[in-house]
């Protein structure tokens, strides 16, 4: 009989809790403590779940990519279906592969393309409300501002009497998502406040949106937006098109996906511009040589290099997706370890992407490192903000467009400053968000 060989796992194993308490106390640093001590394999128990953590690029690219078949999202994710449905995030199969395709044309380069000029318009509408010296929750105004970005090209409505029952109700969602962990012993049945907030605020948002979309089958035109590109999208196997059902989903998910990761990613970028004077005064230097004082346009983003490099770099910090989870559908192997047919696998961006092995100087804010080509030059999964494989974010084109324009826009305006008194505190969460905010001090730029 062939030796099983299990995965190392941390001291401290606690009877019924196993490492949820370690892990609650601070998730990345203990994380990384594990994969720096025990190797890049590691088993950990979190209440009666078993879970892998693996964080070598050659393990992560068998599980998203090579053999992605045999790792499924896990009931954990599951868990979300109630707002995302089976919308491209959790759907599976060749359920999975249709809606892929359906969605794709909304997502085309030269669609795209078109949406740059309503990104920074809206942008000056948000700067519009801003005041020399004023102290604002600027990932609050990131997440207001991402928001009404998707809702217009979702829908071409502006939603401005509804947009604040829309981000309540979006952020009451997360609220849930983000306690998962903590209230995995807390019966499913339990009505607690936060699981009535959630239903209340998804019984809302369906309400907004399947009106949104009986508006847009009743005028049968093609008005620009995303939602007019997939009600019009047919399959070519088959000839079908999306039910409102399938719509629904698919919007809940590009709800979610489209504007917190975006605003996520923003917000730590500021934070990293004010930590760092001297990359700005590059970045400022770049739009004085590209731009002269006006608003950039998607016809400029292959000249703002040094301005997409502090975007990369600040998603290689903190990525906005920070861990994945996928789940064996069979008994298998990671490596030389033998992993148990349910056992949940957790692959965080936050870590790898912080590993010494691929990364010089790694905790170290450095955009010029992705000069000369780094992203084809380390292994395929170092560096993977929007996941991979065939799930790769369907977005990622958008969301890198979207980052580079708003955050030329705001900054060739305004220079934001951390508060001295008010430490910088993380929620690793479903996503990666600031605790409580990130309150920063604006000041006008000069030749603004």
């Amino acid at each position: 009989m062939d030796t099983v060989l299990l995965p190392p796992n941390p001291p401290n194993k606690r009877p019924v809790l196993g490492h949820l308490l370690e892990y609650n106390r601070d998730p990345m640093g203990f994380l990384r403590g594990c994969a720096q001590t025990l190797g890049d394999v590691v088993a950990l128990q979190f209440g009666k779940r078993s879970f892998y953590l693996i964080s070598h690029p050659n393990d992560i690219e068998e599980v998203l990519v090579t053999r992605s078949r045999e790792f499924i999202k896990s009931r954990a994710v599951k868990g979300h279906r109630i707002l995302l449905g089976s919308g491209l995030l959790l759907s599976e199969g060749e359920f999975w592969q249709r809606q892929r395709r359906l969605a794709q044309p909304a997502f085309h380069r030269e669609r795209i393309m078109g949406y740059g000029s309503t990104m920074v318009a809206h942008t000056h509408q948000m700067l519009a409300t801003w005041q020399d010296g004023e102290i604002r929750d600027i990932h609050q105004d990131m997440m207001e501002l991402t928001l009404a970005i998707v809702v217009k090209l979702l829908f071409d409505v502006e939603m401005a009497g509804q947009m604040k029952d829309v981000g309540k109700c979006l952020a009451a969602a997360m609220d849930l998502f983000s306690d998962r962990i903590n209230t995995m012993f807390v019966p499913t049945w339990l009505p607690t406040p936060k699981k009535q907030r959630f239903y209340k605020a998804v019984a809302r948002l369906d309400e907004i949106v399947y009106d949104i979309i009986r508006q847009h089958r009743a005028s049968g035109t093609d008005r620009g937006d995303l939602l007019s590109m997939l009600l019009q999208s047919t399959d070519e196997t088959d000839g079908s098109q999306m039910t409102d059902q399938q719509l629904r989903d698919e919007i809940m998910t590009l709800f979610i996906a489209g504007h917190e990761t975006t605003a996520n990613a923003l917000t730590w970028a500021f934070m990293l511009l004010a930590q760092h004077p001297e990359v700005t005064q590059k970045l400022m230097a770049e739009w004085q040589t590209v731009l002269n004082g006006r608003d950039p346009t998607v016809q400029d983003l292959p000249q703002l290099r040094y301005t997409e490099r502090v975007v990369l770099e600040s998603m290689r910090l903190y990525p906005p997706a920070w861990l994945i989870a996928r789940q064996s559908v069979e008994d298998t192997h990671i490596g030389k370890y033998f992993l148990p047919a349910g056992t949940v696998v957790l692959i965080s961006q936050w870590l790898v992407q912080r590993d010494a092995r691929f990364f010089d100087n790694p905790d170290a804010f450095q955009p010029d490192r992705w000069e000369n080509d780094l992203a084809k030059r380390l292994p395929a999964y170092a560096y993977f903000p929007f996941g991979g494989g065939a799930r790769v974010c369907i977005g990622k084109a958008f969301a890198l467009m979207e980052a580079v324009l708003l955050l030329t826009t705001i900054g060739q305006n305004y220079h934001l400053s951390l508060l001295p008194d008010r430490p910088v505190r993380f929620d690793p969460s479903l996503t990666l968000r600031p605790k409580d905010g990130l309150r920063m001090q604006l000041q006008r730029s000069p030749a603004s």
